[in-house]
């Protein structure tokens, strides 16, 4: 549980809502852009702040898909959402030939020194003209992303050998659309980025989820789940059984919500999902009042001492005595997270305070 714990901590510090380690196709960038959308919705940010990260989304995760085409290093690609005080931060990285710095640097500061009027004008040359000009020499990926969102890009590089190196690429835009760009002793720094993919490869962790859990952002957890479930060479089967553990951990953690202000001020939910040598291991975080957990405990130990026949029985009661109005028992999903994975549910209460604890529950399939 103490990887759990660590990633709880990072994720609170540093105010990061969703990670995302791995390919980035065509096909899973719909529901990563979709995540962020629906959780934009669900804030006071303003028309023009979503469009224009939506927008640099859009192009980032492009340039990033491109990118991992016959990359044996696309694997390392990172997506990552996080937020300020007043807007949100989307920050992407992949792996880039070592000798190719200078020129994407060259082009990006040449991005960034460039007026909107200038870039709009630089952008349609390269549209119209197969022979760039001096002044519209960067990338179209490039301009395509400062024309779209209006302001600067922030961006990194961090030496992993002397052949590769790490290309970090971020925006952040507040609640009005205005970008707000590192400068002196504010520069950005991608090391941060960096040193969360590495966190990451070490632990075998691929995706991370941090934040009240509404329907939406449910919903689209487990959309982007279900998307990158079924691009991976993995048993159908076991892709089906991490699916629907992952609802009902999802479910699990919306039932012991004590709200938003205390999970802010406490520790925010998270889901994490490892994938090592054909094991999925589905963990889920929440905050749990006290007076919860030693109901819950009993419940859990209950379930973890059932063979299959035993689990079975223990579904059938639980079905039995729901009602429409409530869910009288309570386990009926931790049976069901039980059934489906095969194995025991492992646990742990770490207690914040008088009032609350964190609950941590661990699932293999």
């Amino acid at each position: 549980m103490e990887l759990t714990r660590t990633i709880r901590d990072k994720m609170m510090k540093e105010r990061l809502m969703f990670v995302y380690r791995g390919v980035v196709t065509s096909e899973n960038s719909s529901s990563l852009l979709m995540l962020l959308e629906k959780e934009m919705e669900s804030s006071e940010f303003g028309f023009l702040g979503r469009k224009r990260l939506f927008m640099f989304v859009l192009e980032s995760l492009q340039n990033v898909s491109r990118h991992s085409d016959n990359n044996s290093h696309a694997e390392m690609s990172l997506v990552v959402y996080s937020k300020t005080d007043n807007g949100y931060t989307v920050s992407t990285g992949n792996v880039i030939e070592t000798e190719k710095i200078e020129s994407l640097k060259s082009k990006l500061d040449e991005i960034n020194n460039l007026k909107s009027e200038e870039i709009r004008a630089v952008y349609r040359q390269m549209l119209s003209n197969a022979e760039f000009s001096s002044k519209g020499g960067a990338g179209l990926g490039l301009i395509e992303m400062a024309k779209k969102t209006g302001n600067k890009l922030d961006y990194d590089f961090i030496t992993l050998d002397q052949e590769l190196s790490y290309f970090v690429l971020s925006k952040t835009v507040d609640s009005g659309g205005v970008g707000m760009h590192g400068s002196g002793d504010d520069i950005f720094r991608g090391r941060v980025v960096a040193q969360l993919e590495r966190m990451m490869a070490e632990n075998n962790v691929y995706l991370i989820w941090s934040g009240h859990l509404s329907p939406d952002i449910g919903k689209e957890v487990i959309s982007f789940t279900e998307t990158r479930l079924s691009e991976e060479d993995v048993d159908s089967r076991q892709r089906r059984k991490v699916f629907s553990i992952l609802v009902e951990a999802l479910d699990n953690v919306a039932r012991y919500s004590p709200g938003l202000d205390a999970e802010e001020k406490y520790g925010m939910p998270v889901a994490i999902i490892r994938l090592e040598g054909g094991l999925y291991t589905v963990t889920t975080g929440n905050l749990i009042e006290n007076k919860d957990v030693d109901a819950l405990a009993e419940k859990i130990d209950t379930i973890n001492k059932c063979d299959k026949e035993d689990l079975m029985r223990l579904f059938k009661e639980a079905l039995m005595k729901q009602t429409l109005e409530s869910d009288s028992t309570g386990n009926l999903g931790l049976i069901e997270m039980a059934r489906k994975s095969g194995g025991k549910l492992i646990y742990y209460f770490d207690r914040i305070n008088d009032r609350y604890s964190y609950y941590m529950l661990t699932l293999e399939v």
